[in-house]
């Protein structure tokens, strides 16, 4: 059974707080929503938005973890 956009949307702000086997979890099934062409372009539009801040913040975070930059 697929997740609701909404869950998927909400599950998103969860990110850094889980750990790092739920956060690709949570990130896999936002993908899935994007794919989905069930799902409407505003919760897909909202999703990618939410979803790319997280991978922003993700790198900044890595990028400050590893200095090999």
């Amino acid at each position: 059974m697929k997740p609701s956009p909404k869950t998927v949307y909400d599950n998103l702000n969860l990110l850094e707080k889980v750990d790092k086997v739920s956060s690709a979890h949570y990130r896999q099934m936002a993908q899935e929503v994007l794919a989905d062409p069930e799902v409407s372009l505003q919760w897909r539009e909202a999703i990618a938005e939410r979803l790319n801040q997280a991978n922003r913040q993700l790198g900044l975070q890595t990028a400050g973890d590893n200095d090999s930059y």
